[in-house]
């Protein structure tokens, strides 16, 4: 019991810390003090504090400072927690504005662009989420069945936990495909102002294309931990050095 209670004092104490530098770190930010507000966010987050909205103001903080390629890794890195933040989505739009490189997306079919909007409404923890909800309400509705002695009760129950079962398992497969794309493809961030992509993992190969800071690329393959083999969203692919990437 009294370990219990230390460690509850020590949550909260950690909880109040947090608020703290939260609170402090928007003041900051509020009086135009974007450097100053970025350090107390970062020491949130090396507490192992993670939050779309600590994300989003440290990637405002960035915006305002005019450096584009953290203001789109951490609007990216809140993304991550809420796809669908109408705020995050806004102004990473406007901070992708601010880049250089032009890339066009590989189109898709009707099908293939609904499936993956589909896919990226959610994050992991968020089809889990979603998931185990669906196994909680399917055993409800199904223990309905069971124990219901009317046949008009049975079948409505019936129905309605199987309308459920096809929705978790389509849940559960949207979950580990998400899943398993969120671990083959690595994204990242351009942070260097701008950088040469070659044809091979070396100085003396040709250069294919060049990028610039804040664009996303998707990290494919590395070579001795010094170079990343990276994919356009326009299918290119080419090396650079793993030192002007940010991994998201």
């Amino acid at each position: 019991m009294k370990k219990f209670l230390v460690f509850w004092l020590m949550s909260l104490a950690g909880f109040s810390q947090t608020t703290n530098a939260f609170d402090k770190a928007n003041d900051l930010y509020n009086s135009g003090y974007y450097k100053k507000a970025i350090v107390h966010y970062e020491t949130i987050l090396e507490s192992n504090q993670h939050s779309a909205e600590l994300y989003y103001n440290i990637a405002n903080c960035y915006y305002k400072l005019n450096e584009v390629g953290p203001s789109i890794f951490y609007y990216e890195k809140g993304l991550q927690l809420s796809p669908n933040d109408p705020d995050i989505l806004n102004n990473l739009e406007y901070a992708q504005k601010m880049t250089i490189d032009a890339i066009q997306k590989v189109p898709e079919s009707g099908v293939s662009k609904l499936f993956n909007k589909t896919l990226n409404s959610l994050s992991v923890d968020g089809w889990a989420t979603r998931s185990v909800g669906l196994v909680f309400l399917f055993v409800i509705l199904f223990l309905g069945y069971y124990l219901s002695h009317s046949e008009a009760k049975k079948r409505l129950f019936f129905v309605s936990s199987s309308f459920i079962l096809i929705l978790l398992l389509t849940s559960l497969v949207l979950l580990f495909k998400k899943d398993s794309l969120d671990q083959s493809e690595r994204s990242a961030i351009i942070y260097a102002e701008e950088t040469e992509v070659k044809a091979q993992p070396n100085l003396r190969s040709e250069t294919s294309f060049t990028l610039h800071e804040g664009t996303k690329v998707v990290v494919i393959d590395t070579y001795n931990s010094n170079w990343s083999k990276i994919k356009l969203s326009n299918g290119e692919t080419g090396w650079m050095f793993t030192s002007e990437l940010k991994a998201l």
